[in-house]
């Protein structure tokens, strides 16, 4: 067996696209790269194989999660490593270009890799002078670099050339060295579609575009016409990251709020969320609730639509797990969480509180309304019904004005499509629809009108 089968524990957040790892260094202590605020999944590895974390390593401040290096200061005694450049307020090891730490047997290696980040370091992990992997964070991913627009359209370039350059001084290192980075698919950084999170130096010069490009403009010019949206909370992670999250000392409560605790919160500006499946949602909700489903995306959504600021209670259903609904939502800073309607919905509905309905159809069933496609701009070009209105979920609050009445909302397979729904329904409008599905469906079932020339 090589070393990554025997001795690093990839740790994959679906909803976010990262990678987190737990390597263990074989002497019962551990090095964690990358670890994000919410630890369950690490410190159940970690149990797993008997280790305690001596060591957390940051590639960069991250802007999609909270860092779970501070936490594992306090609760392992790690120490934590991390760029010098990046000045973070808390107890660290600042790293420059060049320096190693000793990991007792094996060491750490740090590379300036600025790019997606400006103090952005990778991680060689070296056995005496053979090199077993790179932790590359938001530099060289698989089939990609992270985007270099996180810090304002004036810097995209600048950041683009200076990726450019980290990927050039990755891409010398042995074609054998492993290549594990944090970001990968789903993540809003930018990394493509596909199933490989770990890869090699040398699959990457055979593989990656943007290693073919032949010069730096045609570099830059190839990463920056990849870059789409991202969520609205990325612009504040960066700088929390820098200060450090606070430390928890067990799992964050989500007290029970009676019908009238609930009513009161939203009088005052609060936000309500429903959890529940997209389904449950459509057959009935809280007028002015926002639905966004307890799946791995539950987070982003949350941190693209609501804000960070205001109270969140929250609509759940008999059997969902309202830890899950803390930890996505400290884990991105969303620390205002006022509780959870106790009773869910039929407690709401026995106290003679008012509910609203939402269309939620196949097909074959739905309308011939305006089709309002809110899926994002790649998947909207890579295919949609002919005619479709395109607004993006994370822009659609601002444009809510210019969906008319009775439109059919669309994603890929409803739920951020409900989501969308909740949105307009507030904003007023009315007769919606959701498609329980995607283009493929309708465009099936809708085959002949849409080729008469009736597609919207």
């Amino acid at each position: 067996m090589g070393f990554a089968d025997d001795h690093l524990i990839p740790l994959v957040d679906h909803g976010l696209g990262n990678s987190a790892y737990l390597v263990d260094l074989g002497d019962g202590r551990a090095l964690a790269v990358d670890t994000c605020r919410d630890l369950r999944t690490l410190n159940a590895a970690a149990e797993r194989r008997g280790v305690r974390v001596a060591f957390a390593a940051d590639t960069h401040l991250h802007a999609d999660f909270l860092s779970g290096a501070v936490q594992l200061g306090h609760d392992h005694r790690a120490t934590v490593l991390a760029s010098a450049a990046g000045r973070r307020t808390f107890e660290h090891r600042g790293l420059v270009d060049g320096d190693e730490v000793d990991l007792g047997g094996l060491s750490l290696r740090a590379l300036a890799t600025p790019g997606h980040t400006d103090e952005h370091l990778s991680f060689l992990l070296l056995d005496g002078d053979v090199g077993l992997g790179v932790f590359t964070g938001g530099s060289l991913i698989v089939e990609s670099a992270a985007r270099t627009d996180l810090l304002g359209a004036e810097r995209t370039e600048e950041l683009a050339r200076a990726q450019y350059r980290s990927l050039r001084r990755l891409a010398a290192l042995p074609d054998e060295t492993a290549v594990w980075p944090t970001h990968g698919a789903g993540s809003f950084c930018s990394a493509p579609p596909g199933t490989e999170r770990i890869t090699t130096i040398g699959a990457q010069k055979q593989a990656n575009p943007l290693l073919s490009a032949p010069d730096e403009d045609a570099f830059v010019r190839q990463l920056v016409a990849s870059l789409g949206s991202y969520p609205a909370y990325f612009d504040r992670l960066a700088e929390a990251n820098r200060r450090g999250p606070a430390v928890l000392t067990a799992t964050p409560p989500l007290p029970a709020l009676d019908t009238g605790q609930l009513g009161a919160l939203l009088a005052d500006g609060g936000h309500v969320v429903d959890v529940r499946p997209a389904a449950r949602y459509a057959a009935g909700h809280i007028p002015g609730s926002l639905s966004v489903p307890l799946r791995d995306q539950f987070a982003t959504w949350l941190g693209w639509l609501l804000p960070d600021d205001a109270p969140l209670a929250f609509v759940a259903g008999e059997r969902q797990d309202l830890s899950e609904i803390v930890w996505q939502a400290y884990k991105i800073g969303y620390e205002r969480l006022a509780g959870r309607l106790a009773g869910g919905m039929p407690a709401w509905l026995a106290d003679g509180r008012p509910q609203t309905t939402t269309a939620f159809v196949t097909a074959d069933r739905t309308p011939r309304g305006p089709y309002v496609d809110v899926r994002q701009a790649a998947e909207y070009t890579a295919g949609h019904v002919p005619g479709a209105v395109h607004l993006e979920l994370g822009t659609l609050v601002a444009h809510a004005g210019s969906v008319p009445d009775g439109a059919v909302v669309a994603c890929g397979h409803g739920e951020r499509a409900m989501t969308a729904a909740s949105i307009l329904e507030r904003a007023g409008r009315t007769r919606l629809t959701v498609l329980d599905g995607g283009p493929p469906e309708y465009a099936a079932a809708h085959a002949q009108h849409l080729a008469e020339g009736g597609g919207r």
